[in-house]
């Protein structure tokens, strides 16, 4: 990558610090997972040393009761051990922390010989999961209810489409889930031949991605519309969002199905997997920039560039120790919130007016030719000048608009912990203004001339390639000028 301020440096932040709480699901995971392996689920009765007994439930007693699911009590008093709130964080929980290290180092193990080790442990941690649920829905829909919980999944309710709430966070999921706005998308370009066929490939990660979540879909509310059935309870008494789902609901559910020792060990192995090819993506992104920016200062005192990458997992595991305490779940709902939905909302504006707009349509789409010889066609050429920067501008000011404060259940943060939220959000999106006062600090003139140098870029399309190449590899064109682009912003 080519120097990196303003968008390109704020992309580099919110990946880092995504990756610093995100790694704690995966210490959850691993906790669940070594459970899973006795005679009877832990949290499937009512009788450990854990549960409140005068309102736990050993099934699912439904949203409008006030019993609580032995899974659930589970997952608080168990997993968590929670406290009140964030401002009683309380000690460290040592297993978790036990957890949670086991998991840095199964990402260290998968990454520290760089991304050609990385690919090779994609195959498996990307391709397992769909044999899974393949082998998960065939499972669930041979169980009874589970058409009455399809049928919730697929059924629309149209007045939900008014609501600007609904918009912005399928847009964020869908942002998470490809890694838009994370930088994960570059970095990992980065490494391409320069006459990779982008557009292809582009369809096919957005294909994968629509499909995946779809047949996630149907495999969750499979299962749950089987708990509706085994519990007498409507389907939305049921389904939750959050990681409620994928920590309280559906461990019930396995706990009732047959052969529930294969299906348990086999669902949160599979969740690890999901989660690895996440983190993999989000670390790469704070290593790649460091090796490009910094690689002869690093190499220096490191030596090797496996050190490197043990540096920053051991700091990025030290950073995510606050939230493996007693209160812990409240930091991590903190840091996701304004790190996951506030901070990349913006992000994502930024970008694509800076690629759409500032760099422009024509320039782009010549880059694009000269490395797969043909003109994109002009559906991507609309979306690009007017489709995608206008989406992005209505969903980023109807969350503006529709703000609401982070919260964990029924719990309501102190007016400090928005303030601190607000100041994670700011971790990252600080660099874009910072870069631009350096641009325009740097260049000569009288200050609007500055601004429009500050805003052209350098970069001629039908000439030589003005950034170096990766060792031993090729970068696409289109990449590099979107990455010196973003030095201008």
């Amino acid at each position: 990558m080519g120097q990196k301020t303003g968008v390109g440096l704020a992309t580099v932040v919110i990946s880092y610090v995504f990756c610093t709480y995100y790694n704690v699901l995966m210490s959850w995971a691993l906790f669940y997972l070594f459970n899973s392996f006795g005679a009877t689920p832990p949290w499937k009765t009512c009788d450990n040393s854990w549960n409140v007994f005068k309102n736990c439930s050993s099934g699912l007693p439904g949203n409008t009761s006030d019993l609580q699911s032995a899974s659930q009590q589970f997952f608080d008093h168990r997993l968590l051990k929670k406290t009140n709130g964030i401002e009683n964080v309380g000690d460290l929980q040592w297993e978790l922390f036990g957890y949670l290290f086991l998991a840095w180092v199964i990402v260290y193990l998968c990454i520290f010989k760089g991304v050609k080790s990385t690919g090779k442990v994609v195959y498996f941690t990307a391709l397992f999961p769909y044999f899974i649920l393949f082998a998960l829905l065939i499972n669930n829909m041979q169980l009874p209810g589970a058409k009455e919980g399809v049928l919730y999944f697929v059924t629309p309710v149209w007045n939900k489409l008014f609501e600007v709430k609904v918009w912005v966070h399928a847009a964020a999921q869908v942002f998470n889930s490809l890694g838009i706005a994370f930088g994960s998308m570059i970095s990992m370009a980065s490494y391409n031949n320069f006459n990779n066929n982008i557009v292809r490939d582009a369809l096919i990660v957005s294909f994968i991605n629509s499909f995946t979540s779809i047949l996630a879909g149907f495999v969750i509310f499979s299962a749950i519309g089987f708990m509706s059935h085994v519990h007498n309870l409507p389907v939305n008494n049921i389904s939750t969002d959050g990681p409620g789902l994928v920590f309280v609901v559906y461990p019930e559910v396995l706990s009732t199905m047959p052969a529930f020792r294969l299906w348990a060990p086999l669902f949160f192995i599979m969740l690890l997997c999901l989660g690895l090819d996440s983190q993999f993506a989000t670390v790469e992104v704070a290593l790649t920039f460091i090796k490009d920016e910094f690689r002869a200062k690093v190499l220096h005192y490191l030596k090797r560039e496996e050190l490197l990458a043990l540096f920053v997992c051991i700091v990025s595991f030290l950073l995510g120790i606050p939230h493996v305490t007693k209160g812990g779940i409240y930091v991590f709902q903190l840091m996701d919130h304004y790190t996951a939905v506030v901070s990349l909302m913006f992000l994502a504006f930024f970008e694509v007016i800076a690629v759409c707009w500032f760099f422009g349509v024509p320039r782009l789409s010549h880059m694009i030719k000269k490395m797969l010889g043909k003109r994109v066609n002009i559906y991507f050429r609309i979306c690009w000048l007017l489709i995608c920067p206008l989406l992005v501008l209505c969903i980023l000011v109807s969350s503006i608009i529709q703000y609401t404060p982070v919260k964990y259940g029924t719990y309501r943060y102190p007016l400090w912990a928005e303030w601190v939220g607000w100041g994670v959000s700011l971790i990252s999106l600080i660099w874009i203004p910072i870069g631009a006062i350096h641009e325009i600090y740097n260049n000569k003139g009288s200050f609007l001339s500055r601004i429009k140098t500050a805003v052209t870029t350098t970069i001629d399309p039908a000439g030589e390639d003005p950034l170096p190449e990766k060792q031993n590899l090729n970068n696409p064109m289109a990449e590099k000028a979107i990455e010196h682009l973003t030095t201008t912003l």
